[in-house]
């Protein structure tokens, strides 16, 4: 075998296996003797983080929070209202028009007509007194780009006239226990609407059946949605999973009995129009500036805190890491962001993101809007582990050489730290990267004035002699 091919060969066993968590401990040296051997040579240099204040991030999500709850170690407060648009289903159709005036003494009308906020996990106290204003749109909201701190009533979408008020408990107390606990219980917020509304819905499909062809029409000519702010209440927070708007109606129909004789009957049905993925849903998230400020400007360490809170800036040392290593290769560099375990503890307690995308500070905002996937070149995920109290990014030395020949862009050397929540498909591809809506939050290991050890990059370079 040739030398060369050989010293290849090991190179690639070297990237192959470089990964793990041993990096620190490889020295420098040579690996084969000769005029064709290869130095290995590992450095470590320390990265300076701090915290930054989120404002606001991109609210892409199909999932939506209402409720105001407080940080209990932080004192933060944090509080979520949204809007959703509902769906029209591909072949809707109501009865016929003279079997719901028969049922209803020659009118056509709506028995009642609810809005339900379906939920499975909270945050808080289930028992928590809380308040809600429900409020139709006064027009379609237009499809783009929107963040949390969109505000829908603040810009003029929102009929004041049609607010609908809802004082509520996450446990239903009107719903007998044994059913709450039964295994078909589904849980959610009911908001009554006036009957009015379910009414006028009714006849306006029997008069303009047009209106009722798809989604974007629904939209525009019946009800362009609805919009949901938390009025009163501290305690809890409810991770709305689907939005339904629900008409409830009588009308006529026949059955067969077993005897094959028919009879006519009167029976209550519904008609439910869901929030879904193919219409627009948008969170506002309202965090205490003042207390997410304060926390920022700790120095001590920094934080991860969603959603929309605080996010983690690294400043990585490329000018040093590069420096006599030109011409090397980056085989790996590897930093590792340690959590500083919560002073609160109990129910309450927030949990720590589960998952960070680095990402080039450049591009916090159009990763995002460009729907990007992490590349593993200039954007990495890290999963927290419960056994090094870690998130460690792994082989970055490519993001390292992509700052160095980009010095001229701003911020060229600082990456940004960032809950996200990940979807694949299954065959386990990445498919699709948001912003971490869920309520968490962690301190790391860092600042400008850390007393807990530094930050060290490792960098494992090679080259041939």
């Amino acid at each position: 075998m040739k030398l060369k091919y050989l010293a290849s060969l090991m190179l690639a066993t070297l990237i192959f296996t470089s990964c793990d968590d041993t990096t620190g401990d490889i020295g420098s040296g040579t690996l084969i003797d000769g005029s064709d051997n290869l130095n290995i040579v590992t450095d470590t240099f320390e990265v300076k983080t701090r915290s930054i204040v989120a404002d606001s991030v991109l609210a892409r999500t199909y999932t939506s929070y209402i409720g105001k709850v407080r940080d209990p170690e932080t004192g933060a407060y944090l509080s979520s209202d949204f809007m959703t648009q509902f769906y029209m289903p591909e072949g809707f159709d109501f009865p016929n028009k003279d079997s719901i005036k028969i049922a209803n003494k020659g009118q056509i009308k709506a028995d009642s007509c609810d809005i339900r906020l379906y939920y499975k996990e909270f945050y808080g106290d289930s028992l928590a007194p809380m308040k809600l204003t429900a409020y139709e749109l006064s027009a379609p909201i237009p499809e783009k780009v929107y963040y949390s701190n969109f505000d829908p009533k603040k810009e003029g979408f929102v009929d004041e006239s049609t607010a609908v008020n809802k004082v509520y408990t996450l446990t239903d107390l009107n719903v007998d226990a044994s059913v709450r606990n039964g295994s078909d219980y589904i849980k959610s917020i009911c908001i009554p609407l006036n009957d009015s509304f379910g009414t006028e819905l009714i006849n306006q499909f029997y008069d303009h059946k047009e209106d009722f062809k798809d989604a974007y029409t629904f939209i525009n000519k019946v009800t362009p949605g609805f919009y949901f702010k938390t009025q009163s209440g501290l305690g809890a927070m409810a991770h709305i999973y689907l939005s339904q708007l629900n008409v409830y109606f009588r009308h006529k129909t026949t059955t067969t009995k077993s005897d094959g004789t028919k009879r006519d009957t009167v029976i209550i049905s519904s008609a439910s129009f869901p929030g879904t993925e193919e219409v627009l849903q948008t969170t506002n998230i309202i965090n205490d500036k003042a207390a997410i400020k304060r926390l920022a400007e700790e120095d001590t360490c920094t934080y991860i805190k969603s959603p929309a809170g605080i996010f983690t800036e690294m400043t990585v040392p490329v000018d040093d890491i590069l420096r006599g290593h030109e011409n090397d290769t980056i085989n790996t560099a590897k930093v590792s962001l340690t959590r500083i375990n919560p002073i609160a503890n109990g129910d309450y307690a927030l949990n720590a993101p589960t998952t960070l995308l680095m990402i080039p500070k450049a591009e916090m905002y159009s990763f995002f809007e460009n729907k990007q996937v992490a590349n593993y070149k200039t954007s990495f995920l890290a999963t927290y582990s419960s056994t090094t109290n870690q998130y460690t990014f792994n082989n970055i030395g490519s993001l390292v050489r992509y700052m160095g020949e980009n010095r001229s862009k701003e911020d060229w050397n600082k990456v940004v730290i960032i809950p996200v929540t990940v979807t694949k498909n299954t065959s386990g591809e990445l498919t699709n990267i948001t912003h971490d809506m869920s309520i968490a939050s962690t301190k790391l290991v860092g600042g400008s004035n850390n007393r807990n050890g530094a930050i060290n990059i490792t960098v494992i370079y090679s080259k041939f002699k």
